[in-house]
């Protein structure tokens, strides 16, 4: 990492850094003293990144329609603009979620990792590999999209958007798409293999994310990911503790600790060899 600036530590920097990740410009701010410090991970991005600066110290729009608050367009280029295909994740759980609500087990039917039905009062489930014979190759992934309650859903939509659109912004999109198909993929067979078909979420994805960025930031520091340490501390923490007996007893119990740890696991792995190889070509 390059530092290029030193800032007042009480400086709003908000408009600056949500610029940068828009314009994918791999950076890192951090604290020294009493100021504010801005790191450059790629050299090359240097004339861009000062221009940048430039505008928006003499308080001008740093991105086209940046100031409008209202259509369609300006909220394109806004969220969808930084980050388009976490942005799309995030949407598709949205409106899967919607759609339960309108559908109820029909859409938990069609997108569990093998189909569930009903046949004489009994619920039939279906085996994996039935499920796969018959073309239903969706299916590994689709639970992944299945949330059941406000605060499953929103809690992993905001790791999905904070660590996504860090890969989507440094790395590209077909980067964060690879990763989140693998680790949906191996999550949801975790969780399968313990002999649980009704189960769904985003957060083995989200552990998974946790996984590779935490590396990449770690052992590849030039690249321009970040992830505070207490947050890592924290979400394995909690990892950990949804494991234990102490969980059930506060409404925690029922939760997909194979998932997350599949998850969790592949992210580590992605993450070692991206940042092997990005520490092979610094």
């Amino acid at each position: 990492m390059h530092k290029v600036l030193m800032l007042p530590r009480d400086t709003d920097t908000r408009a600056l850094r949500k610029a940068l990740w828009a314009q994918r410009i791999g950076h890192r701010f951090t604290e020294e003293n009493d100021a504010q410090v801005l790191w450059l991970a790629d050299p090359r991005q240097q004339e861009d990144l000062m221009q940048l600066i430039e505008r928006w110290k003499r308080g001008e729009s740093l991105t086209l329609n940046a100031e409008q608050r209202s259509g369609p367009r300006g909220w394109r280029q806004g969220i969808l603009a930084e980050a388009p295909l976490a942005a799309g994740l995030i949407l598709v759980c949205l409106a899967v979620f919607g759609l339960m609500a309108i559908l109820g087990d029909l859409v938990i039917a069609a997108m569990t990792i093998t189909p569930l039905g009903v046949v004489g009062n009994q619920l039939s489930v279906g085996t994996l590999g039935d499920t796969l014979s018959s073309g239903q190759i969706w299916r590994l992934v689709s639970p992944a999209f299945l949330h059941f309650g406000w605060t499953h859903l929103i809690f992993n939509m905001l790791w999905l958007w904070y660590f996504g659109r860090q890969i989507e912004a440094l790395q590209g999109a077909w980067r964060l798409l690879g990763v989140v198909i693998i680790s949906a993929l191996i999550s949801n067979l975790a969780q399968y293999a313990t002999g649980t078909v009704l189960f769904g979420g985003m957060s083995g994805v989200d552990y998974a994310l946790l996984g590779y960025v935490w590396l990449m930031a770690w052992r590849a520091p030039k690249s321009g990911f970040f992830v505070p340490q207490m947050l890592v501390v924290f979400m394995l923490g909690w990892m950990v503790f949804t494991m234990t007996d102490f969980a059930e007893p506060i409404g925690f119990g029922n939760v997909a600790n194979e998932a997350h740890l599949g998850g969790l696991i592949s992210g580590l792995i992605m993450g070692w060899l991206a940042s092997s190889r990005a520490r092979r070509i610094s």
